[in-house]
């Protein structure tokens, strides 16, 4: 198994020089107490429990599994010990609000902490991220009693929470859902139905789970318009909060599933389920939303995660492997062979994965430093905010989990025949990076969200909101010559990516099949683009600390490098895909249903 190490040294470059979150921090109400001497200390911390802790569990968890006995779930040794270590320490509460038990940090850092804990063992992670969905739901949803009652349980780790939308029948399209909720004398309601893929749905690491389910009151309309959302949680409670019976709701049955072995993905049965309606009556999938965009940026994360373990084992295999001899010579000659890293195709697979972690950190950071300012911003900054992470979390989500999955097989690939192998960790990474291009919304619902809904729907004003930034920065480098190899290429693609939106957009106006005939490669397209945006960003950070004669020369020109090799052997592949979006629906949808089968 490859050992984990957190990279504190690019996660300090990301949050101070790129983003310059100090700043961030100081201008930000309420994020007062976020100093740099606590930011350094809370990012040693989670290194060394993600390191120490969780790393070790995660073969553990692949191959013990979840075990499910008549209903209830036991999950792989250690975890359980584990999560009461995490809640020990704090870090559920790390970002919430401290009237409710929280410490009032801001958002941005619980995603560098959830970074570090889910590179260490997604499976884990899961347990407690599926909880921040939760909370935030509940905060921005929730009356002030149930924010009391559940929400203060969730801050401080005791219970945790989950998003209850699949149905057997229906997944994406919640329109189609049947789960009932019925009116109770007691102002409460009466939940029946069957949930599948819930992750995290049992387990016997917390008191409690607090479910959130999507179901349908009686005099609901159809569609996703007749749609409300509920708590339902595990255990029912009495009148002084303490844990009650047993609510009518079960696990029926765990999935096998390809990966992520040691998270447990129920089948969750509610025969009458005591629930609490959350927000107004027929509006839980607007509400539910606050969920979904919650776990699109905590997928997002995955991807950035399993392309990190995956360069981090293949590089120290690279290092050590020795397979033939460099081309120009032997680069080792005292040794019977040269290792594998000085071999050119081996150095192309290492730093892919290198550049999408790298600009995949940036990008998520990024996001999550416009979440704190829709929480703490002025209205107009708040606004702003919103703008761009509407066009953002789509391209995070998709982007960088289908490049997180391309970086796991990189990373297996470097080591050949026994990357096939299990006790080497990476085959695990790649089957745990499969499940991140499918659920919160498969790469294909991101881009129609994308390309029809966030940028077609605004007339492309989401869209300006994004690339006016990047204009900025590349008008800001005239002149420079330095930085000309980078903003050259960025400033030309930001004009074509609002050229081809137009060109897409005129022919949807003639046949609607145009938008989901180009959705994915325009998703691609756009996620190469907004990551040059950073690496060129990075670039230009390099060249100046080089310049100023900085000690950590090795830091800054592997930065500088990884920017050149993104720009010369990532970066174009946006050509082929301005191609193949544009090139219609008509070879899509000219082939007769029927004639498939010959």
């Amino acid at each position: 198994m490859p050992d984990y190490k957190a990279p504190l040294r690019d996660i300090r470059f990301t949050l101070n020089e790129l983003l310059d979150m100090p700043q961030h921090y100081a201008a930000l109400p309420g994020a007062e107490d976020a100093t740099s001497e606590l930011i350094d200390a809370i990012l040693e911390e989670g290194a060394k429990f993600a390191e120490n802790e969780l790393a070790p569990l995660n073969r553990v968890g692949d191959t013990e599994g979840c075990r499910w006995e008549e209903g209830e779930v036991i999950t792989p040794t250690g975890f359980k010990e584990a999560y009461a270590k995490f809640v020990e320490g704090g870090w559920p509460s790390l970002a919430h609000d401290p009237e409710l038990g929280g410490q009032g940090l801001p958002e941005s850092l619980g995603i560098v902490i959830n970074e570090m804990v889910g590179s260490a063992n997604w499976s884990w992670s899961m347990y407690p991220g599926l909880s921040h969905g939760a909370m935030n739901t509940i905060e921005q949803h929730g009356t002030d009693e149930q924010k009391q009652t559940y929400l203060t349980k969730l801050i401080d780790g005791s219970w945790t929470g989950t998003m209850c939308l699949t149905e057997p029948h229906c997944g994406t399209d919640l329109g189609l859902l049947r789960t009932k909720a019925e009116p109770a004398e007691d102002g409460s309601y009466r939940i029946s139905g069957t949930k599948i893929f819930i992750s995290a749905g049992e387990h016997d690491m917390a008191e409690n789970i607090v479910h959130i389910v999507l179901a349908r009151l009686p005099d609901a309309p159809a569609g996703t318009k007749g749609i409300s959302l509920f708590i339902v949680p595990k255990f029912n409670l009495n009148a002084d909060g303490s844990l009650g019976e047993r609510n009518a709701v079960a696990c029926g049955s765990l999935e096998h599933k390809m990966g992520i072995h040691g998270n447990a993905t129920c089948v969750m049965n509610f025969d009458a389920a005591r629930g609490f309606l959350i927000g107004p009556p027929n509006k839980g999938l607007n509400c539910m939303f606050t969920f979904m965009n919650t776990a699109r940026l905590g997928t997002a994360l995955q991807g950035l995660a399993h392309a990190e373990v995956g360069f981090q084992g293949s590089l120290a295999y690279a290092r050590e492997r020795l397979q033939m001899r460099a081309l120009n010579g032997p680069a080792a000659p005292e040794k019977p062979a040269d290792p594998i890293i000085v071999h050119p195709d081996v150095r192309r697979m290492l730093l892919t994965q290198k550049a999408f972690a790298e600009g995949g950190r940036a990008l998520i950071y990024y996001a999550a430093q416009l979440v704190d300012k829709t929480k703490h911003a002025s209205e107009e900054e708040k606004a702003q905010a919103e703008t761009l992470l509407a066009l953002l979390t789509p391209i995070a989500k998709a982007f960088l989990t289908e490049v997180g999955f391309e970086s796991a097989n990189l990373g297996l690939q470097c080591f050949g025949g026994h990357g096939y192998i299990a006790e080497w960790g990476m085959e695990q990474n790649v089957r745990d990076s499969r499940i991140s291009m499918l659920y919160e919304g498969t790469t294909g619902i991101q881009a129609l969200d994308l390309l029809g809904r966030k940028v077609l729907m605004s007339q492309g004003e989401t869209l300006k909101a994004f690339t006016k930034i990047v204009h900025k920065f590349c008008k800001e480098q005239e002149g420079d010559s330095a930085m000309a190899p980078f903003v050259a290429p960025l400033a030309k693609l930001n004009k074509e990516w609002g050229e081809l939106t137009m060109q897409i957009g005129m022919k949807a106006m003639q046949n609607r099949d145009e938008v989901g005939a180009a959705s994915v490669d325009y998703l691609m397209y756009s996620g190469y683009v907004v990551l040059g945006y950073f690496w060129a960003r990075s670039a230009k950070l390099a060249q100046q600390a080089l310049a100023a004669g900085s000690d950590e020369t090795a830091f800054y020109q592997a930065k500088l490098a990884t920017a050149d090799f993104y720009f010369k052997r990532l970066l174009p592949r946006t050509q082929t895909l301005a191609v193949t979006m544009t090139a219609g629906a008509e070879s899509l949808m000219q082939l007769d249903d029927e004639a498939f089968a010959f």
